[in-house]
């Protein structure tokens, strides 16, 4: 996908992967960034940077997203790239209360759903668009800590992979972006968790790897390339991956009981 003069919306975009997507889609020369998240402060100053169109929104509200798509497609255009970008992480494990689930759930997997939800039909009827949905490499492997991240972004890599294959024909391309550890709000002082194993990211270079991936059209989105490795390792001996992960899983677990 070539970014010039398209029309793009990315939640999430008050800082962190979605404000360095909104400024580097902007240097591509994107038509029109339209920014949304709950931040009202953060998405309107992203916004001014890029001269694009800010909307507070509650991506966790069907509602707040299908208003996001009608007024977008009614009052700018029609929408060429929507990058459901937002996310949460809660820690713990099914001990989390059925809020705590519910929560994440409807804002790391349900917004990518309802997204799809009121986009597709648009952009079906148009024989043209791109989502792209924002993972992680949790989706792929697993999450050391937390089991709502690690489930809800499983869900959403799922749920990436059934549209790729049941929309491609009608036109509409998907992407999932699948990072590990990157500097952002989610992971201000856990620098040294076991997503960070490989290095931390900056916001920016996850950017550059979207631009990359979207020129390519590339399903599967991986900023930390050795991702592709892990993911190979453990679908040839599913039980030593998982011994893999059990011995990370008492590493970190001691080092956080020791801090």
């Amino acid at each position: 996908m070539d970014l010039k003069n398209k029309i793009i919306v990315i939640t999430g975009a008050a800082n962190g992967i979605g404000r360095a997507m909104a400024i580097r889609f902007t240097a591509q020369g994107a038509k029109k960034i339209i920014c949304a998240d709950l931040d009202e402060d953060g998405v309107y100053e992203t916004a001014q940077q890029v001269g694009g169109i800010a909307h507070k929104i509650d991506v966790s509200r069907e509602a707040d997203i299908s208003t996001l798509i009608e007024i977008t497609e009614t009052e700018v255009g029609p929408i060429d790239l929507y990058c459901s970008n937002a996310g949460i992480s809660i820690a713990g494990g099914v001990e989390v209360d059925n809020e705590g689930w519910n929560k994440i759930w409807n804002i790391n997997l349900m917004a990518h759903v309802w997204a799809a939800r009121h986009l597709v039909p648009r952009m079906t009827k148009r024989g043209s668009g791109y989502l792209l949905n924002t993972a992680s490499a949790a989706g792929l492997l697993n999450q050391v800590g937390s089991a709502p991240y690690g489930v809800t972004k499983h869900a959403a890599v799922g749920l990436a992979e059934w549209m790729a294959m049941t929309y491609r024909d009608q036109g509409i391309k998907v992407s999932v972006l699948c990072p590990q550890a990157v500097r952002t709000e989610m992971t201000r002082g856990h620098e040294d968790h076991v997503a960070s194993i490989d290095g931390m990211l900056t916001p920016e270079e996850v950017a550059e790897s979207c631009v990359a991936g979207l020129g390519e059209e590339t399903f599967l989105i991986l900023p930390h390339p050795q991702v592709k490795e892990y993911m190979q390792n453990k679908s040839n001996n599913y039980d030593r991956w998982i011994g893999g992960m059990r011995k990370l899983n008492r590493r970190f677990g001691a080092f956080i009981k020791s801090n």
